[in-house]
């Protein structure tokens, strides 16, 4: 999953993306900031603010119902893309 946030606060990510399993939880993440800077997270590590959620995501179309959120599914490729592009290996 991708989710674009809407906001203006420097502090917090611009985009959000998640892979999950199937129960909705999420087994890694990836965080992008409108600075450039990117966190990331799986079961093994973390890096920044980045942690994985403790409960399960909200499905898209929950999430798309607050305009704050511009949710979209990816393909497993796309977040590995995502994944190996900030650093996540392995």
């Amino acid at each position: 999953m991708k989710v674009e946030w809407l906001h203006s606060n420097d502090q917090y990510p611009i985009l959000l993306f998640s892979e999950l399993d199937e129960d909705r939880m999420e087994i890694r993440k990836v965080e992008q900031y409108r600075d450039g800077n990117v966190g990331f997270a799986d079961h093994e590590r973390a890096t920044g603010d980045t942690q994985l959620s403790i409960e399960p995501l909200p499905s898209i179309e929950h999430i798309s119902s607050d305009p704050e959120f511009l949710p979209t599914r990816i393909t497993h490729q796309e977040f590995e893309e995502v994944w190996m592009g900030c650093g996540g290996r392995g």
